[in-house]
């Protein structure tokens, strides 16, 4: 091949370019995994490597880049946990807990679509991941988050030896683009033997593999984590390019072929009944597969009835996780107290002699409200009986009166506040729960709510977690806290921190742990060494506060502890409104007709703003630099404010989320049913009875090509591109 061939760059030939890419990576894996302690090749084999490599550069020197191994030295080992947008959603499952739940879901998929095959696989108790290979290579892998958005793990995905930092391309080329799903676990094993070193080495053992698995996946260091034997096994397939499957099963083929972890225990079968067998058999062998596993997930094999079938906002409609009864054991009830929340509401929560369940240790247990315990007519004293799915909280089911011996006693509820005396009460009539309504003063709501904020489902920040939130709000020194109200926490600063010392809280039951070497209630000084000075936590935590400023506005209405707003309601009111501003004053009516917003969710803002020092906590946030509006509020309309449209069938670029999110961004409503005010109904392949009904009512509808004009002109030029002419020229035509 000569410098003018086309294929040739800067006299490079493309081969010997391709094998220099090849050669780069795969050194670069080697020297990454040896720096982490966990080679998987010699130290010969490994110089081999880069001789051929260095011969390759000497022979074209203009491929002795900076980046290439041969001018590097070492490896990076250290993790930030960025945020992640995954490129297509991850949903979650719709469960069946019964045989009657079950068989109501198949119902519901084969009257809609014929259904020739299920696909059977085993619902493994591990952490999700979404893992994206460009062109073959593993190049990012990132938590499941809240499905949207997740975190970075790269560096520590990159250690667990059964996923393949390169696609195998043997059998099948590499596609240009691959996203996988799956779930990393920790074998059982192998979590028996993490948690006796652990012992042995004086640190608290983990309480389950799954949170193994968690808290070894979010080590900042992947030195650790290569320590740690995870594995993974992956079940699905997010955004692709070049990949072609008629079947879900015959994507698990392909995926085995590239080199990725698949189950061997997976059964595509014809029948529901057959999906009735597999769950029977695993119930009786559900500690035979080397992981946890809390369930059975049922599949339509067919991908193309998958797509007609769609999804929910949440989750897709054909599938459906069979969840097995949870495990049962039997404890005492040593005793039965009570703790506040963000909200006001005061909780009763047992209090047993330890004992392990569904795979962790279990000594406290929720049991709602004092109404609950008399249901359960359970005695303080008594030999309960507890239960406990996976990671479901654990929940006491009731006494066992045969094993009473006359000492037992009932649980009264406290008239009183645990936090700050106040008198409790419901806080409207025919509420079950009773609430301390000293909302602003109670420093047990505060630290609550304090903590809440920097919950991942809030602001996310790490730094500011239980301890830390006990510490600003019930300091032990100096009596008055820095926190007077969460409309302080963005204007602490470094004197404030230094001198405080406090308890540490059990973040279950807010009660005081014990130091082990004194017997005496756990206290630290939080934030200075024994020197005084400010520990890196100090401006860990004033650099997040300033970052947390920066987070979209959904994150902050979700901070501010308003009751019934989650993420959902919060991402859905921000899109709409696009201002916290534009929020507080709307009315009732106005926020209910905002898509995923009811008259409770309405009702619950319109009152929080009405409270004047919740608005002031506003203020002091605004005065601090929190963002108070959507990128790009003050653009005026949006494109498709006002707009509702529906969307039925099968799209080629877009999922259904996909779609709707790309409406919402607009300004514009997606629903789920066809009526007059419906301004389009978009159709793909497959439509089902909504396009029936929207010829019948004569709703303008558009092919996706027409949705694309929607989404860039907006509505008049798609209006032009309706497949049914608009009345009165003659009616809807299919």
């Amino acid at each position: 091949m000569s410098a003018q061939d086309p294929t040739s760059v800067d006299g490079v030939p493309a081969e010997a370019r391709e094998h220099h890419a090849r050669l780069s990576q795969d050194l670069d894996d080697h020297s990454y995994r040896y720096y982490l302690g966990a080679p998987v090749i010699a130290d010969a084999e490994y110089d081999r490597l880069m001789l051929e490599l260095r011969a390759l550069e000497a022979g074209y020197p203009s491929l002795a880049t900076p980046d290439s191994p041969t001018q590097k030295v070492g490896a990076p080992i250290s993790n930030e946990f960025a945020e992640v947008v995954h490129l297509e959603r991850m949903q979650s499952l719709d469960n069946a807990f019964d045989d009657e739940q079950l068989a109501a879901w198949g119902q519901r998929v084969t009257a809609e679509v014929p259904v020739d095959a299920f696909l059977c696989e085993l619902k493994i108790d591990g952490l999700a991941v979404d893992l994206v290979y460009e062109e073959g290579r593993l190049v990012r892998a990132a938590t499941r988050g809240d499905g949207r958005v997740g975190e970075d793990i790269t560096l520590n995905i990159r250690t667990i030896g059964a996923i393949p930092l390169r696609l195998d391309e043997s059998a099948h080329p590499a596609p240009e683009l691959l996203e996988v799903r799956g779930e990393v676990f920790l074998p059982g094993k192998a979590f028996e033997e993490l948690n006796s070193r652990l012992a042995d080495e004086g640190k608290p053992p983990f309480a389950n593999p799954r949170n193994a698995a968690a808290g070894s996946l979010r080590q900042k260091d992947p030195r650790v984590t290569a320590t740690r034997p995870l594995s993974m096994l992956v079940h699905g397939v997010g955004a692709h390019s070049g990949v072609a499957v008629t079947r879900q099963s015959q994507s698990y083929d392909l995926l085995a072929a590239w080199g990725l972890p698949v189950s061997d225990r997976t059964r595509v079968v014809a029948t529901l009944d057959e999906v009735r067998d597999y769950i029977a058999y695993y119930a009786e062998h559900r500690h035979d597969p080397e992981y946890e596993i809390d369930g059975v997930v049922v599949k339509v094999d067919d991908v193309s009835v998958q797509r007609r079938l769609g999804s929910t906002s949440r989750a897709p409609r054909w599938a459906i996780a069979y969840k097995y009864p949870p495990e049962e054991v039997t404890t005492t009830l040593l005793d039965v107290k009570v703790s506040v929340g963000r909200t006001g509401r005061v909780t009763p929560y047992a209090v047993m002699e330890p004992v392990h369940v569904a795979g962790s240790e279990v000594e406290f247990a929720t049991l709602h409200n004092a109404s609950e315990v008399a249901r359960k007519g359970v005695l303080i004293g008594d030999t309960v009986v507890l239960r406990k799915a996976g990671d479901v909280i654990p929940e006491v089911v009731g006494p066992v009166p045969d094993k009473r011996t006359g000492a037992e006693r009932p649980f009264v509820m406290p008239s009183e506040c645990p936090e700050c005396g106040s008198l409790l009460g419901q806080q409207k009539e025919g509420d079950i729960d009773l609430r301390c309504p000293n909302a602003r003063y109670c420093k047990g709501q505060l630290r609550e709510r304090v903590a809440f904020i920097a919950g991942r489902k809030a602001l996310d920040i790490e730094a500011l977690g239980y301890v830390a939130a006990t510490a600003l709000t019930q300091p032990l020194e100096p009596a008055e806290p820095p926190l007077r109200d969460e409309g302080d926490l963005f204007d602490l600063t470094v004197e404030q921190l230094l001198p405080i010392k406090t308890l540490v809280l059990d973040p279950d039951t807010t009660e005081p742990k014990t130091d082990p070497r004194t017997g005496e209630p756990k206290v630290v000084t939080f934030f200075a060494n024994s020197e005084g000075e400010a520990k890196k936590t100090v401006e860990k935590l004033l650099e997040q506060l300033q970052e947390a400023k920066r987070r979209p506005l959904w994150r902050v209405l979700v901070a501010l502890s308003i009751r019934h707003v989650g993420p959902r309601a919060a991402e859905d009111l921000a899109r709409r409104f696009r201002s916290l501003d534009a929020i507080a004053e709307a009315t009732e009516e106005e926020l209910v007709a905002v898509d995923g917003v009811g008259p409770t969710i309405a009702r619950s803002i319109t009152e929080w703003f009405a409270v004047d020092w919740h608005r002031e906590i506003v203020e002091k946030w605004r005065a601090a630099g929190v963002r108070m509006e959507e990128e790009g509020a003050d653009d005026g309309p949006r494109l498709l404010d006002g707009l509702t449209t529906v969307v039925t069938g099968s799209l080629e670029a877009y999922s259904r989320d996909g779609a709707k999110a790309a409406v919402q961004e607009l300004g514009g409503k997606v629903t789920g049913s066809v009526s007059k005010k419906t301004d389009f109904v978009v159709v793909g392949e497959n439509p089902g009875a909504k396009y029936d009904k929207a010829v019948k009512l004569g709703v303008p509808i558009l092919d996706e090509a027409g949705f694309g004009v929607l989404l860039t002109q907006g509505p008049e030029a798609a209006g032009a591109l309706r497949l049914n002419p608009p009345e009165p020229e003659g009616g809807a035509a299919g």
